[in-house]
């Protein structure tokens, strides 16, 4: 466990732990001066077009680039020969997952470009490289290639059985991970002697991440230094650098430099490596030139990695007064045609951990099988797997509920893992540190005006509309922080640069992270930078994803801080005439105990850039480069509560009223908060009422643009009303839980148990996400008719 680093004296600000800044980026950004990789022109650029496959399995028979290569501008056109003869590798999965009989999970590495077939509609097969963006799509367009097309499969649950499309020769079934987890004999038992099981079919259907800024990267090649520049979207420039340098160009990772700008939006989607990055840096190598690629919106529906897409079983067993005995999940997770860096854990373990949630559940078993199938790999999104566990707990207890008699917010109370059980050994293998779920839930109740529901039914119903609300409490378990940089910089035009491993694609890092170091040390907040998209200048860097950020930079920023004034203690000695004993840091300050003497950390830092000669041992300057070695996860938790409203003569959806209260630790931004569980209760929703994906049975995507998937709008979500009722995390300096996933983990749940709730009247009880207008007016009436 780590220990709390003593908090400094500085008078509380504008600026200080707690209060609501607004985000340092804002005026740049929407001011329309943001500078996203597709913004970066370089001298003698050249750009790059993709050739990709138009059928979703296939056999590659020949590749014709004569024509491309025959018109005027296009320089080049590689295919996975050429990368192969150059000595370059494959897209890895490195997460050491295993199957249930102990052996390596069944990885079936992606080559960069297809090499004699083809997996899914969008599989890259070459790239053209040109003078300009339109010739180079030219070109593309004008490469020939023959496919022999076999039989594909795009379901999970499809994939699995007896004379299925099989893809690749290792994973029989098409089975890439036979995964299990928890005493399988145990919960058994305890479903066989439980008074009461429950038992829901819940799929989390495939989406589209479709972030604001599509995919681009920009190639350099120093031919005198032998080291590549890639500018690209990420979440991590250090962990991308690692990825592309080991495992794809096979040079020492000195000899890559990662740079990435202002980011678009990502949502896990950017967090790895992908095969176009190794294509433009082989480019500009050959060439000579730079090379920049930048995805089209209609080639990022195929290409990018989509989410979800889990096909599970879900029961619950419980005692004759409710209390509960055990949960089992079972199912298939689609992993796409290849494995994603990440691709298996949200379909797995993610599972394992997320799902006991709040919740005294003595047992968990979890079977789930992660499929290969013809579609674009699965990869993280908003959550990754987190979401998931909690929509099924939440949907379980809801149906348990009804089943059983027993008011389901009595349900929820009665099994609540409470305060004086901290810290709680969950059978998942993970400890909660702190919590306070009943509390929780019974402010954001009051808060929601969850006893005066009545009355807006009524009203509801006096309009023909039916009214449905509820529940969707959470617990996530945060992705571990691992190593993080946390430097400080102190410049020549007196501002103070902190440098992270983490990396900002619409959170608002550098406002967080700036009140930290402020409330550390008495910087001043306007004079505090931030950088953290060049791998060049990191020393670790564990990226951003998982809702780690504040816990990992944080924790490091804290250190840093703490070793910054030692060192200035040090350097105030020298200026004060007074020995290093005798130097404390109080307000701000460092001063002489006992007397006026003082200096404050900007004033040592401009008297050392003005100072030639020093005695020895006192530092030439207050730079600080450190590196924080690792904080547990950590277990933000909520309670969201959502009013819906049915149109049974259309099945549209009107979300009434929503209610979230979540417990994210201490809010170092409060306002940074709020905006996050926002944009993630938007995911949520979007993926229940209205994200659908289809293919048709050769796989092809029926859904690919924005005419044919719907997107939420602004106008599909009501004012949240947000609470927060923080329980201070133990495990780490600052208290803090992470917030920027949590969002979709309560709305998910929330909104489909006010959906049933609003159709259990008909007699409908559950309903597959997404439940689209047409969906819902059909059960509606089919509901009606039967009756």
């Amino acid at each position: 466990m780590n220990r709390p680093v003593d908090h400094v004296d500085i008078e509380a600000g504008r600026y200080a732990i707690g209060q609501g800044v607004p985000r340092n980026e804002d005026p740049v950004l929407v001011s329309g001066k943001g500078r996203y990789t597709d913004d970066v022109v370089l001298p003698r650029q050249l750009y790059a077009a993709m050739v990709r496959s138009q059928v979703a399995h296939g056999l590659i028979t020949s590749i014709d680039v004569s024509a491309a290569l025959a018109m005027p501008g296009v320089l080049a056109v590689y295919t996975q020969k050429d990368l192969t003869e150059a000595g370059y590798g494959t897209l890895s999965v490195r997460m050491p997952h295993k199957n249930v009989d102990g052996t390596p999970i069944r990885k079936a590495e992606r080559l960069p470009l297809a090499d004699g077939k083809v997996f899914f509609v969008g599989d890259p097969i070459a790239c053209v490289v040109a003078e300009s963006a339109a010739i180079a799509q030219d070109g593309a367009e004008a490469v020939m290639v023959d496919i022999d097309m076999l039989p594909a499969v795009t379901m999970a649950s499809e994939a699995v059985k007896d004379g299925a499309p099989l893809l690749h020769p290792q994973a029989p079934s098409n089975v890439g991970l036979d995964y299990a987890f928890g005493d399988m004999g145990a919960v058994d038992r305890a479903f066989a002697a439980a008074a009461h099981v429950t038992s829901l079919r819940l799929p989390s259907s495939r989406v589209i991440v479709n972030p604001m800024e599509p995919r681009s990267a920009l190639a350099e090649f120093d031919r005198k230094a032998e080291k590549f520049t890639l500018t690209v979207g990420s979440q991590g420039a250090f962990g991308l650098r690692a990825a592309i340098a080991d495992d794809l160009l096979k040079v020492p990772r000195d000899k890559l430099r990662i740079l990435t700008p202002h980011v678009g939006g990502s949502f896990g989607m950017k967090a790895g490596a992908f095969p176009e990055y190794i294509c433009v840096l082989h480019a500009a190598r050959m060439l000579g030139r730079p090379v920049k690629w930048t995805d089209r919106r209609s080639e990022s529906f195929v290409s990018d990695h989509h989410g979800r897409d889990h096909e599970m079983t879900a029961e619950l067993a419980l005692d004759k007064r409710g209390k509960f005995l055990a949960v089992r999940i079972t199912g298939v997770s689609n992993l796409g045609a290849y494995i994603n860096h990440v691709g298996p854990l949200p379909g797995t373990g993610n599972i394992a951990k997320n799902t006991i949630s709040v919740y005294r559940t003595p047992l968990i078993a979890v079977a789930t099988k992660a499929v290969f199938t013809n579609t674009p790999p699965i990869g993280p999104y908003r959550g990754a797997g987190r979401p998931e566990g909690n929509f099924y707990m939440e949907r379980l207890i809801d149906n348990a509920a009804a089943e059983m008699g027993i008011d389901r917010v009595a349900l929820r109370r009665r099994n609540h893992i409470l305060p004086a059980h901290m810290p709680y050994k969950t059978p998942a293998d993970t400890i909660y540190d702190s919590g306070d779920f009943t509390a929780l839930l019974d402010e954001t109740l009051k808060i929601a005006d969850w006893d005066g529901y009545a009355a807006r039914r009524k009203e509801s119903r006096k309009r023909g509309l039916l009214r449905g609300r509820g529940i969707g409490q959470y617990l996530e378990v945060t992705a571990p922080p691992m190593k993080e940089m946390g430097g400080l910089r102190f410049e020549a035009d007196g501002s103070v640069t902190i440098i992270t491993g983490t990396l900002d694609y619409g959170q608002g890092h550098w406002t967080p992270f700036a009140q930290v170091l402020h409330q550390y040390t008495g910087i001043p907040f306007e004079r505090i930078r931030l950088l953290q998209g060049d791998s060049d200048q990191l020393v670790a860097g564990g990226g951003t994803g998982g809702s780690k950020s504040l816990m990992a930079s944080g924790a490091a920023i804290v250190e840093a801080s703490a070793e910054l004034i030692m060192k200035a203690k040090r350097v105030a000695g020298h200026f004060l005439e007074a020995g290093d004993e005798d130097i404390e840091f109080s307000g701000g300050k460092l001063r002489v105990v006992g007397t006026d003497r003082a200096l404050s950390i900007m004033e040592l830092a401009e008297r050392l850039r003005h100072t030639t000669t020093l005695p020895e041992g006192v530092p030439k300057d207050l730079n600080v480069t450190h590196i924080h070695e690792f904080s547990p996860s950590a277990y933000p938790n909520g309670c969201h509560i959502a009013e819906v409203e049915i149109d049974p003569a259309t099945g549209i959806i009107t979300i009434a009223r929503y209610t979230a209260g979540g417990d994210f630790g201490v809010l170092v931004n409060p306002l940074l908060v709020e905006g996050q569980t926002h944009g993630g209760i938007v995911q949520g929703f979007g993926q229940i009422l209205m994200e659908r994906v289809v293919y048709d049975d050769n796989g092809q995507l029926l859904t690919g643009s924005f005419m044919d998937y719907t997107m939420p709008r602004a106008d599909d979500a009501p004012f949240f009303t947000f609470h927060n009722h923080p329980v201070p995390a133990t495990t780490n300096p600052l208290g803090v839980k992470g917030c920027g996933e949590a969002g979709c983990a309560g709305a998910m749940p929330a909104v489909m148990n006010a959906l049933v709730d609003a159709l259990r009247e008909l007699g409908i009880t559950n309903l597959d996400m997404p439940a689209t207008p047409e969906k819902v007016w059909r059960i509606i009436h089919e509901a009606r008719n039967s009756r």
